[in-house]
């Protein structure tokens, strides 16, 4: 059986790197000056962004590859399991890492926050791709940190690496949001098989016997990270998936009301509601009406 490497300290990463560990809690990493990562599986227990910017190797998650390109921002959270493999040719590594334990967070504003960055949860093929002047505005902030860790450590320490690492975050989401835009066709073919994989699942019998579509089954067959596909969606209608679920329920339900040899129960277990009430409820919040009403007045 493979064996795992596990990270649970930023002092344990630094150590697999052969770099010094200037602060307990965080490390920003010059992969030039490291020692090259040997092919493994890490489980990790810190966070971590990866900036690569020479293809050195290939991350695995399960069983799929990430090919990076040059530029590109990867982010990974605890609990995630990553193989590295890196290539047989020879190369010199290059790029920067930000290694941080959730211990360096814990009593700041960030550290209420660092859910609502969802990246964290995005898987590697899903990454953030870099202009030049993005990858610049990155090294600045990087800069900021590591200028933090060579200070001798008092009471405003704390405050000033987490407000630097909360501020490269928000560019980050700031990037991401920019790229959502500029890949808008890539974003429009995959709203048209969200559009597809509704209309084909409510034309089958699932929802008798699965019940109605969750999100993150939508996103599985979509081979999308939950979040990803969330913020994607979001991003492209204005609503969250859950909504869009839910709307297409409601328009369905809509042409099946007019049917009136069907009961309104009948109606909301062929949608994959467990329980009748459920429907009414969601339907009425939507309408503004019953669906014996809408019926009614249709």
């Amino acid at each position: 059986m493979e064996k795992i490497a596990k990270i649970d300290s930023v002092d344990i990463y630094n150590k697999l790197r052969g770099v010094e560990t200037l602060h307990p809690l965080i490390s920003i990493i010059d992969m030039s000056k490291a020692k090259a990562m040997p092919a493994q599986t890490l489980n990790f227990g810190v966070y971590a962004v990866f900036l690569k910017e020479l293809k050195c190797g290939e991350l695995k998650y399960g069983r799929n590859y990430y090919d990076y390109q040059e530029g590109t921002l990867v982010f990974i959270s605890p609990g995630q399991v990553v193989g590295v493999q890196p290539n047989v040719t020879k190369f010199e590594p290059k790029g920067w890492g930000l290694i941080f334990h959730a211990d360096l967070i814990k009593g700041t504003l960030l550290g209420k926050h660092i859910q609502e960055y969802s990246f964290f949860s995005y898987e590697s093929h899903e990454a953030l791709h870099l202009s030049e002047k993005e990858r610049q505005i990155v090294m600045d902030c990087f800069e900021k940190i590591q200028e933090e860790l060579k200070q001798n450590v008092d009471k405003h320490s704390k405050t000033l690496i987490a407000s630097n690492l909360e501020l490269f975050l928000n560019y980050c989401t700031r990037f991401y949001d920019r790229q959502f835009i500029t890949r808008d066709n890539v974003n429009k073919d995959i709203l048209v098989r969200f559009e597809n994989l509704l209309s084909e699942y409510f034309s089958s019998d699932k929802p008798q016997t699965i019940g109605l579509p969750s999100v993150a089954w939508c996103a599985e067959e979509m081979s999308l990270s939950a979040n990803y596909f969330g913020d994607l969606i979001k991003k492209e209608t204005g609503i969250s998936p859950q909504e869009y679920i839910q709307s297409a329920v409601i328009n369905i339900a809509k042409d099946k009301i007019f049917d009136i040899d069907l009961s309104i129960s009948e109606i909301a277990y062929n949608l994959g509601f467990k329980y009748p009430q459920h429907f009414t409820r969601l339907f009425k919040k939507k309408v503004g009406m019953s669906p014996m009403e809408y019926r009614n007045i249709n």
